[in-house]
C-alpha cells in the first residue's frame, strides 16, 4: 500500500538505492509499490526488471513537483500510462513550465493529490491521506468521501542516518548552508517505509481508504519485454525493401571499392548480408548508410570505427574505410549468429559538424523516436567533500586540508561529520547529464520507455543511461566529435589556397607506400598527428619500427591501457626483434600461439579474447561474446559472466593446460578487454593517422596551421608552431590588417589570428575583420579608433599583443596616444563626420621600456612568447651544449643537458610508487625523453614549467633514446625587476 516511493535518482532528494528500497520494502511484508520519483522516470526500468528478482509485483509513476513541493502524483495503469506520464513530463519539462495544481484528464493512470483544500476530482483521481494526518482527518472537507481516498505514506530514506543524508543533499541543491535550509525543502522525518499491519492499524476506521489503495495497486501493470530488438524497425517501410536497398547498395559498392568482385570479396559479403537480414540488423546498417550518405552530400569528412569496422557489409556502403579482405577482420567480432544487438558503428566528425550530422538524424527519424542517450553525474572523489563541507559552514582553507587528510585522529567534530556523509552518499546520482556520443531511434516513440529533458544543445535526452538501454534492446548509434577530422578537412583548404594543389586524402594505398612517411613512421616523427603524436605513442613507433600499416595498427591497439598495464605490450616488443622469443612461446603453448600468430602469440584485439576462448578453452562464440563483455565493468553485472568465466576454466583443465597456464591467459584477457580496441577500430584509427601524416609530410605548415586552428591536441599551442617553425615556417605576430580569426598560411609564412589573443572580445575581433573587408586595411592607430567601437581596455590589448607593428611605432607610444584619445572618452561606437578633422600629433620624447615587455606580454596575451625562446629568458644561462642529436654517442653514460619542459606524464609502478615520464625540448628544438623513476621523482621533483638542466643516465631501449635522471634542476628565470636598458 505504499504508492509514493522514491529512489536516488529523485536526484538530491532521495537516498536509497533500487536494492536497498526493495529490501526495505520486502522486510515490510508488501509484494507491490509504486515507484515514483520525483520528475524523473531513471530507475523505471530498472525497477520492472529487477522487481521478479524480489518478489514484488512493480508499479511505476512521476511525482509531479515544483522544486520540492509536491503537486500531483500519477500512478501508470499500464504501459499506455506511463507514455502518457512521461509526454505530460516533458511538456513541462522542455518549455521548463511549472506544473498547474490541477492534472490533466489522464487516459490511463490514476492521479493522487496531497490532502489539502476542496476541489473537483475525476474518476481516477484521488486524495492522498498521510498516516500522520489521519488525526485530521475528521475535521476535513474530505470526511465525508471516504471513497475519494487512499492511503499516502511516502518512502524516502530508511532510518535516521539516510534523513540527515537527505537534508544534506537538499542544502547542496539549493546551495545554502544546512542551518539554513527552510522546512519546505526538505522531506518530513516520517518518510520510511511502514508494514501493512502497520498501515491497516492506523486506518483500521476507515476501511474504504484501505480498499481504494489496494484497488489502485492492483489495477496497475506494467511489462516491458527486456533485450529484444526496440530500434527503428524497417528504414524504408518494410523488411522486403531494406533487403533489397542494402542489397543494391552493397553491389554498388564491390564497384567502387574493389573495380572488379573477387570471389572471395563475394563470398564474404553474402555471408555478412545472410546474417544481417537473419538477424534483423539491415535497418541498422542502412540507417548509418544513410547518415554518411548525407555527410558526404555536404561535404563533410567522417571517420567510421567500432566492431562495425570489421565488416566487409560497412566497407561496401562506405561507412568505413578499412578493408575486412586486406587486414583479415575476424569476422565473429563483428557478428556472430548467437549476437542480440547489432555491432557498434562509431562515427566522427569533425566538432563543428557534429551538432549538423546529429541535428539531420532527429529530422530524418522523427523527434519522438529520436533522443540523446543519457548519463548520470554521481557524487564521486574528494568533490563530494567539499559540497559537503560548504553546507556545513567550513572555511575554504579547512575543506582543502579535510580533502588532503589521511589522519582521522586529527580531525574535529565537523570534519568527522562531512567524512562520515561524505562515505554514505558517495556513489549516489547527482544529477541526470548526456552520453558523449550516444543516439537512439527508436520504433516505437521515445516516451514508450522514458520522459526525456533538454540539455543546452537542445536535442531530447533520455532519462537513463547506455546500459538501460541495452536492457531494454534500444542499441545507440554513435556519433562523435573529432578535432583531428576538423584539422584534416582545414588542411586540404589551406593547402588549395596557398599552393592550389587539391590533395586526394582518400588514397590510401599510395600513402602506405609513401617513403616519407615510412621514414617518419619508424622514428615516431609525427607531432600533430592523429593518435600517434604521443610520448607514448611516438616511443612505441620507435622501438617497433614501425614503417607499415600493419605494424601502426598492432600499435594503435597495443598502447591502450589494459594490454600495455598487463605487460604484454613490453611482451610484444620483445618477441617482435627476438625471434628466438618467439619460437620458444610458440613451443610452450603451440595451440595459443597458432591462434594468435600474426601478434606473436599476444592478444593484442579486443577479437583476440573471442578466438581464444572460443577456440583455446571451447567456448561457443555466444559464451565467448559475453566474455569479452563481460570484461567491462559496466556489463559484468548484466551478463552470465560468471558461469561463463567457470566454463573457461573447466574446459581449459579437460584439455590437460595447466593451472599456471591457465591462470596466465586468464590474466592476459581480464587486463586489457575492456580497454583494447576491435582490430578493424584499431585500423581505422590507423587509417587517419596516414592521411595526417601524409599532411604533415608534404605541407607541414598548413597542416600545423590547421592544428592549432582545431584546438591542437596532445600537446599546447605553443608546441605545434614551434613544429611549424622546425618546417621551414616564419611565425607572425597578430596583425589588425593581415590577420583572420584563426591563423593563416602565406607561403611559408603562418600568420596567427586574432581569436588567439586572451581577452580580445569576440566583437571587436568580428568588427575589425567586417570593417577592413568592406573599407580597406587600417592606417594606424586612430583610424583603427575612429571606425571600430574599441574600449581603451581592448584597444591596450591589442597594442600589447603586437597588432599594431606596422605602424613603426612601439608599444609604448601607441600606449601613449590610446590613453591620450580614450581615457576620458566615453564614445561607445565611431562618429562619423562629413568632413576629416585634423588630429593633434605629438612628438615624444625617448620612452623606456624594459627588454622582457614584449616577451612577458606575448606570454600573458598568447600564452608563449615569439620573440624570444625560453632559452633567452634564462637569467643565467649554463653553458650546457649537449642536444637530442648527441645522446645516441653517449648511450650507458651519464649527460648534463639544457631542456626547455613541455610536459609531464605522472604514473605508478606496480608497487603503487609514483614515477614520471618527461618531455622536453633542447636549445636546437629537438626533442629528448626522460623517465624518472621512483627515487628520482621524489628527491628529484618537477617545480613548474620552464628550463632545467637534467643530469642522467642515457638508455637505449630497442632503438628508443631517453634519460634515467638522477638530478633535476630548475633554472631561474629573469624577472621585470631587474635592470635593463632604455628603448624608444
Amino acid at each position: 500500500m505504499l504508492l509514493n516511493c522514491h529512489s536516488y535518482y529523485s536526484y538530491r532528494y532521495g537516498t536509497l538505492s533500487l536494492e536497498r528500497l526493495f529490501e526495505e520494502i520486502k522486510a515490510k511484508g508488501h509484494s507491490s509499490f509504486a515507484l515514483t520519483d520525483i520528475n524523473s522516470t531513471s530507475a523505471c526500468l530498472d525497477f520492472i526488471r529487477h522487481a521478479p528478482e524480489h518478489s514484488i509485483r512493480p508499479v511505476t509513476g512521476i511525482d509531479f513537483r515544483n522544486g520540492a513541493e509536491q503537486k500531483y502524483i500519477g500512478i501508470t495503469r499500464n504501459n499506455d500510462g506511463f507514455r502518457e506520464l512521461n509526454e505530460h513530463l516533458n511538456i513541462h519539462s522542455h518549455a521548463e513550465e511549472a506544473f498547474h495544481t490541477t492534472a490533466p484528464a489522464f487516459d490511463h493512470s490514476y492521479v493522487i493529490y496531497p490532502l489539502g483544500e476542496k476541489r473537483d476530482l475525476r474518476e481516477n483521481e484521488f486524495i492522498g491521506i498521510r498516516p500522520s494526518k489521519v488525526r485530521n482527518l475528521p475535521f476535513s472537507y474530505w470526511k465525508n468521501q471516504p471513497g475519494k481516498l487512499v492511503v499516502l505514506q511516502p518512502v524516502t530514506f530508511s532510518c535516521k542516518r539516510d534523513f540527515n543524508a537527505h537534508r544534506l543533499l537538499r542544502a547542496i541543491d539549493k546551495n545554502l548552508l544546512l542551518s539554513r535550509l527552510s522546512k519546505t525543502e526538505e522531506a518530513q522525518q516520517d518518510e520510511m517505509a511502514m508494514s501493512e499491519d502497520q498501515i491497516l492499524q492506523v486506518f483500521e476506521e476507515f476501511p474504504l481508504i484501505i480498499q481504494n489503495t489496494k484497488r489502485i495497486l492492483n489495477d496497475c501493470k506494467i511489462s516491458f519485454e527486456f533485450g529484444n530488438n526496440k530500434n527503428k524497425k524497417y528504414f524504408t517501410g518494410s523488411a522486403a525493401e531494406d533487403i533489397e536497398l542494402i542489397r543494391k547498395e552493397c553491389v554498388k559498392g564491390l564497384k567502387y571499392r574493389y573495380g572488379t568482385s573477387p570471389s572471395n570479396v563475394a563470398e564474404r559479403m553474402e555471408k555478412e548480408l545472410k546474417l544481417i537480414i537473419d538477424l534483423g540488423f539491415c535497418s541498422y546498417f542502412l540507417i548509418n548508410w544513410d547518415l554518411v550518405c548525407y555527410a558526404r552530400s555536404r561535404d563533410f569528412y567522417y571517420v567510421g570505427r567500432g566492431s562495425g569496422a570489421n565488416s566487409m557489409v560497412a566497407y561496401l556502403l562506405r561507412i568505413t574505410d578499412v578493408d575486412p579482405i586486406e587486414l583479415d577482420l575476424y569476422f565473429e567480432r563483428f557478428i556472430n549468429p548467437y549476437r542480440t544487438s547489432p555491432p557498434d558503428f562509431d562515427i566522427d566528425f569533425s566538432s563543428l559538424e557534429r551538432e549538423d550530422i546529429t541535428r539531420y538524424l532527429f529530422d530524418r527519424h522523427g523527434w519522438n523516436h529520436t533522443a540523446l542517450v543519457g548519463a548520470y553525474s554521481t557524487f564521486s572523489g574528494r568533490s563530494v567533500i567539499r559540497e559537503l563541507g560548504k553546507v556545513f559552514g567550513m572555511p575554504a582553507e579547512e575543506i582543502d586540508k579535510l580533502q588532503r587528510t589521511d589522519r582521522y585522529s586529527d580531525i574535529d567534530e565537523i570534519g568527522r561529520l562531512v567524512l562520515n556523509y561524505y562515505k554514505h552518499i558517495q556513489g549516489f546520482p547527482n544529477h541526470l547529464s548526456v552520453h558523449s556520443s550516444g543516439i537512439l531511434i527508436s520504433q516505437d516513440p521515445i516516451s514508450t520507455y522514458t520522459a526525456t529533458m533538454i540539455p543546452p544543445k537542445g536535442f531530447p535526452t533520455v532519462h537513463f543511461s547506455m546500459l538501460e538501454a541495452e536492457d531494454i534492446g534500444l542499441h545507440k548509434f554513435d556519433i562523435l566529435g573529432q578535432r583531428g577530422l576538423g584539422k584534416i578537412k582545414d588542411s586540404l583548404q589551406l593547402i588549395k589556397a596557398n599552393t592550389g594543389t587539391e590533395v586526394d586524402i582518400h588514397d590510401l594505398n599510395h600513402f602506405k607506400k609513401d617513403e616519407r612517411i615510412k621514414e617518419r613512421l619508424k622514428v615516431g616523427e609525427a607531432i600533430g598527428c592523429f593518435y600517434v603524436e604521443s610520448p607514448a605513442m611516438r616511443m612505441l613507433l620507435t622501438k617497433l619500427r614501425a614503417e607499415d600499416y600493419l605494424r601502426l595498427v598492432a600499435a594503435s591497439s597495443i598502447i591502450r591501457p589494459g594490454v600495455a598495464q598487463s605487460g604484454m605490450m613490453n611482451e610484444y616488443i620483445k618477441r617482435f626483434h627476438d625471434p628466438a622469443r618467439r619460437e620458444k612461446a610458440k613451443k610452450e603453448l603451440p595451440e595459443l600461439y597458432h591462434i594468435l600468430e600474426e601478434t606473436y602469440g599476444v592478444m593484442v584485439y579486443q577479437e583476440d579474447v573471442i578466438k581464444v576462448a572460443h577456440y583455446f578453452a571451447g567456448l561457443t562464440l555466444a559464451e565467448a561474446d559475453i566474455l569479452r563483455r563481460g570484461m567491462s565493468w559496466k556489463f559484468r553485472e548484466r551478463t552470465r559472466f560468471d558461469l561463463v568465466k567457470d566454463k573457461f576454466f573447466n574446459n581449459c583443465r579437460a584439455k590437460g593446460h595447466s593451472e599456471k597456464t591457465i591462470q596466465d591467459i586468464w590474466k592476459q584477457i581480464e587486463s586489457f578487454a575492456s580497454y583494447a580496441f576491435a582490430k578493424g577500430h584499431s585500423a581505422s584509427y590507423a587509417v587517419e593517422s596516414y592521411q595526417a601524416l601524409y599532411l604533415k609530410a608534404y605541407w607541414p605548415i598548413e597542416y600545423l596551421a590547421a592544428t592549432v586552428n582545431n584546438g591542437g591536441g596532445f600537446y599546447r599551442t605553443e608546441v605545434y608552431l614551434h613544429e611549424a617553425r622546425m618546417n621551414g615556417a616564419t611565425i607572425e605576430l597578430p596583425c589588425i590588417n593581415q590577420s583572420e580569426g584563426l591563423c593563416t598560411v602565406n607561403g611559408k609564412t603562418l600568420r596567427i589570428g586574432l581569436a588567439f589573443i586572451n581577452g580580445l572580445e569576440r566583437d571587436i575581433l568580428n568588427a575589425i575583420i567586417l570593417e577592413r573587408i568592406h573599407n580597406g586595411t587600417f592606417t594606424g592607430l586612430r583610424d583603427l579608433v575612429k571606425r571600430i567601437p574599441v574600449s581603451l581596455e581592448q584597444l591596450r590589448i591589442l597594442i600589447r599583443a603586437g597588432t599594431l607593428q606596422f605602424t613603426g611605432k612601439s608599444k609604448k607610444e601607441l600606449l601613449w596616444d590610446a590613453h591620450f584619445m580614450l581615457a576620458h572618452s566615453k564614445q561607445t561606437k565611431p562618429v562619423h563626420t562629413l568632413f576629416s578633422v585634423g588630429e593633434t600629433e605629438f612628438q615624444l620624447p625617448s620612452l623606456w621600456s624594459h627588454e622582457l615587455e614584449d616577451a612577458f606580454a606575448e606570454i600573458e596575451l598568447l600564452g608563449f612568447t615569439l620573440t624570444a625562446s625560453p632559452f633567452d629568458l634564462l637569467k643565467d644561462k649554463p653553458d650546457l651544449p649537449l642536444g637530442a642529436i648527441d645522446l645516441r654517442l653517449h648511450i650507458g653514460r651519464s649527460v648534463h643537458m639544457l631542456a626547455y619542459l613541455v610536459h609531464i606524464k605522472h604514473t605508478q609502478t606496480h608497487k603503487n610508487e609514483r614515477m614520471n615520464f618527461g618531455t622536453w625540448l633542447d636549445q636546437q628544438g629537438k626533442w629528448v625523453d626522460t623517465v624518472h623513476f621512483p627515487d628520482s621523482a621524489i628527491r628529484q621533483p618537477f617545480r613548474g614549467p620552464g628550463c632545467y638542466i637534467i643530469t642522467g643516465k642515457v638508455m637505449d631501449e630497442f632503438g628508443f633514446i631517453s634519460i634515467d635522471v638522477q638530478e633535476l634542476e630548475r633554472v631561474p628565470m629573469k624577472n621585470m625587476d631587474e635592470p635593463s636598458v632604455r628603448l624608444k
